[in-house]
């Protein structure tokens, strides 16, 4: 019945065993949607709709940091660990679902406001949804936060128009260790004054060529930044530099080329002047250097309307 979401169970089957093939279901889409993710950064403009109505959305946090070996951190796509987990085993019979996220990251790059949207067989109470799928998630580094029933032309990626991401750059000399993995460390002192005038020629409307990688698979390369904002913090042992960068959409690679490029400012070997030069020359060989994935966060996609 698709006007109220609702599929009766099979005969001589409890309805509790149907509810849980379908969180197993939409698990299965998670692990296939976080191992997109690990393979490579596409811009959120690309692709096409698939051919499903969706109602239901989940606002969710996932880790690029999933694990260790010989003390060093690893990353890899949660995917391929999800697909071993008991909840997936217990669903063989139960197909995937189709999962859309807002925006899809590099492996080792953090998500702390992704959201998705799912085409549900049931009507599911919000609350007990999002706890289902917690429950089975665990210990994957991997949390919903919040589920709401919306539209169904409600799309998580196609009816964005906002994108906020977040970048931790920790300046100091000792290594990190609790926020290993969850930013850039580096030791120099950097100029924020000359990092904010540098920043200053990326925004609005431009043809950001030189700021996205050869690999980039979007149409176009000209983008809109609507804001890059560049706080300071006192941090144990030196200081945190934090790039916040809002855009309706983002090229491949965007916000850490141009981290790289404002870090290379802040420590003088370039000018402010130099990140326009750059620009203008719509050649990628004229960036600064990619800064790595571990300080990158996505942290909030927005909407016309409020969802959760």
């Amino acid at each position: 019945d698709r006007g109220k979401g609702l599929v009766p169970a099979e005969p001589g089957r409890p309805r509790h065993a149907a509810q849980r093939d379908e969180v197993a279901g939409i698990l299965r889409g998670i692990a296939r949607l976080v191992e997109e993710r690990a393979e490579r950064d596409l811009d959120p403009g690309l692709g096409h709709a698939p051919d499903v109505r969706l109602r239901g959305a989940q606002l969710f946090e996932a880790g690029g940091q999933v694990g260790q070996r010989g003390g060093q951190h690893r990353h890899a796509g949660l995917g391929k660990l999800a697909c071993h987990h008991p909840a997936f085993a217990r669903a063989d019979n139960a197909g995937p679902h189709t999962i859309a996220a807002a925006g899809r990251t590099d492996a080792g790059v953090h998500g702390t406001g992704q959201v998705a949207t799912v085409d549900l067989a049931r009507d599911w109470q919000p609350f007990r949804l999002g706890e289902a799928l917690n429950f089975h998630l665990r210990p994957l580094p991997v949390a919903i936060l919040a589920v709401a029933q919306v539209a169904d032309d409600f799309h998580a990626r196609f009816s964005a128009v906002e994108r906020r991401y977040l970048f931790r750059l920790i300046e100091r000399r000792a290594p990190l260790t609790h926020d290993a993995g969850l930013a850039w460390r580096v030791q120099n002192r950097l100029d924020v004054a000359a990092m904010r005038a540098g920043a200053a020629h990326l925004i609005g409307l431009h043809d950001f060529t030189t700021f996205r990688s050869t690999m980039c698979q979007a149409k176009s390369p000209v983008k809109t930044i609507d804001e890059i904002g560049i706080e300071e913090m006192p941090y144990p042992g030196g200081r945190e530099i934090r790039f916040t960068l809002r855009a309706r959409s983002f090229l491949h690679n965007q916000v850490r080329s141009i981290v790289g490029t404002l870090e290379r400012v802040g420590a003088g070997g370039w000018t402010p002047e130099d990140v326009k030069t750059a620009l203008e020359a719509k050649n990628r060989a004229a960036c600064g250097p990619v800064c790595p994935p571990d300080g990158l966060y996505l942290t909030g996609v927005g909407y016309p309307v409020e969802v959760f």
